[in-house]
């Protein structure tokens, strides 16, 4: 249902089209229930900038505007304009507006670059929670800070299916540079909300390796140290499905109220978890931690076991095992607004700088950093926040100990935020006041260990003695599907259709069949979950 009167919605499509036009958002849209919000004075000025950039560009290169903003060159003019008006965070050459060779070869020098994103999700076709609609609602513009993150989602349809597998084969390894994947969950109390059991997860995994007759997806086993049989749950997961690692929420269930929250250092009751893995050999723990809302002390009752205040204890008593935590613990849920306010005031992140602390406060070696959401929320945004995050955490952790994630496909397919990962580099006053290293080159040693080598180190990936791995990615199953996907031209989506439609997918299928291995179902008459008011603090 709209609510939006006739006048309103002539202005929401008019105002859809000229937004479309740009490479870089510059406008919040809606999806026809409320008004969009007006321009903040920076997203105009971004606009304005990049028309005469377009003009400009355009008029040298024979191209209208608009047809120049469609180009590999509009896309460098759009971080141009960017940088003119938030500062210097992105490295983009000049050179690459003013001529497309120079942009197309740019493009073309980083398809190959190797990319390892350590989160990745998507759900079951059966799926039915609506709730979950929201995440990419945010990527396409209604959010807090009204900008869109994910140019390419405005004008989708919001349905789950968006979050079904075809949509996750295409968007992570066929519209975007990514070589491998780590397929992830999250725990829940209520069964129907889970997005993909152990079982389904494996099947994924399985089905995308046999495409691509090389490994290029691994998958995680859900870790709920005080969920009755999860150690045994555990010894399914790892001796039968062979998962590559564990996944944990220490709030339990995070679309709201759980009945099983936990400690990491808890020694009665994860400890054994901690145990478990170990004799497994399964050896690295994923950990959900942050993202809560501005009121969180009041809408989520177990928002202290979020925090990473039980994280160094842990890492000290189990000094073999791998701690890596999601978001890198982030607190700001998605609305940034109030904590760009409070960085400007404070200079800190909310529990972005209490992680990295951790290796000097405690001594070890053995805990990671993962970026995923907190980096795509606030790289086009605030992407001053996002400059300090990186620069913190590297100071902190060392570069090797800062994994690259994108939580994609909640937000659609991760290229977005790779192209602004390349490019982004800390401002040399920033370097200044708090004693950062740039980040350098995007094929430098520093987003080179980020964006791959540190979750290749992970995840036992083999590498040559120059830093390449040894498997070809570049010319497997994935890499052939891709070639004959964008040779398609304008009648791609109808090839990828027409292939995946021929894909044999029994082993999704046996996989769903299964019961789950947490969670209960709801039973007739129950209240909706608590997510529908949190609005998910997940991924």
């Amino acid at each position: 249902m709209s609510w939006l009167n006739k006048k309103d919605m002539k202005r929401f499509m008019r105002e859809t089209e000229r937004a479309l036009k740009f490479p870089v958002p510059t406008r919040m849209l809606t999806n026809g229930e409320f008004n969009p919000s007006p321009q903040t004075s920076q997203q105009r000025e971004v606009e304005a900038r990049l028309k005469a950039k377009a003009g400009e560009y355009g008029k040298k290169l024979g191209l209208n505007r608009r047809e120049f903003l469609q180009t590999a060159s509009g896309m460098a003019a759009a971080f141009l304009a960017m940088n003119e008006v938030f500062g210097e965070y992105f490295k983009v050459n000049p050179a690459e507006a003013a001529d497309l060779e120079t942009a197309i070869a740019r493009r073309v020098a980083m398809r190959s670059q190797f990319i390892f994103d350590d989160q990745t999700h998507h759900v079951r076709d059966t799926y039915k929670w609506e709730g979950l609609n929201f995440l990419r609602d945010f990527a396409k513009g209604n959010n807090p800070e009204k900008v869109p993150w994910n140019k390419s989602l405005i004008g989708e349809t919001a349905s789950l299916s968006n979050y079904h597998f075809d949509h996750y084969l295409r968007e992570i390894f066929l519209d975007s540079d990514t070589s491998l994947a780590l397929l992830s969950s999250f725990t829940t109390d209520t069964v129907e909300n889970a997005a993909l059991t152990n079982d389904e997860m494996t099947a994924t995994r399985d089905i995308v390796n046999r495409i691509a007759g090389t490994k290029r997806m691994y998958c995680h086993g859900m870790f709920w140290p005080p969920y009755p049989g999860n150690l045994e749950a555990m010894d399914r997961a790892a001796q039968i499905l062979k998962v590559d690692s564990w996944k944990g929420y220490t709030v339990g269930d995070p679309l709201g109220p759980s009945r099983y929250p936990w400690r990491m250092d808890d020694a009665k009751v994860t400890y054994p978890a901690y145990e478990k893995a170990t004799k497994l050999g399964i050896m690295n723990i994923c950990v959900h931690k942050g993202l809560m809302p501005d009121n969180y002390e009041k809408a989520f009752e177990h928002w202290r076991y979020a925090t990473v205040e039980d994280l160094g204890k842990c890492a000290q008593d189990w000094p073999q095992l791998n701690f890596i935590i999601y978001h890198a613990g982030i607190r700001p849920l998605f609305d940034c607004v109030q904590a760009s306010a409070d960085f400007e005031k404070s200079g800190k992140l909310p529990w972005i700088d209490e992680l990295a602390e951790i290796p000097a406060k405690f001594g070890v070696t053995n805990v990671y950093g993962e970026i995923g959401s907190a980096f795509g929320m606030t790289a086009v945004t605030y992407p001053k926040m996002t400059a300090y995050m990186m620069g913190r955490l590297i100071k902190g952790m060392g570069a090797d100990h800062v994994v690259w994630g994108t939580d994609s496909i909640w937000y659609g397919s991760p290229q977005w935020q790779l192209e602004a990962m390349r490019r982004l580099e800390i401002p040399a006053d920033m370097q200044k006041k708090y004693g950062f290293k740039p980040l350098g080159a995007a094929d430098g040693d520093v987003k080179k260990a980020i964006l791959a080598y540190n979750s290749a180190r992970l995840y036992s990936v083999n590498m040559t003695a120059d830093g390449k791995p040894v498997t070809d990615f570049q010319n497997d199953g994935i890499a052939r599907l891709k070639a004959d996907y964008e040779n398609a031209g304008p009648d791609r989506m109808e090839f990828y259709a027409n292939w995946f439609s021929k894909l044999n997918r029994d082993e999704m299928r046996i996989a769903s069949s299964r019961k789950p291995d947490f969670g209960v179902a709801r039973k007739e008459g129950d209240q909706s979950p608590a997510g529908d008011k949190v609005r998910g603090m997940f991924a």
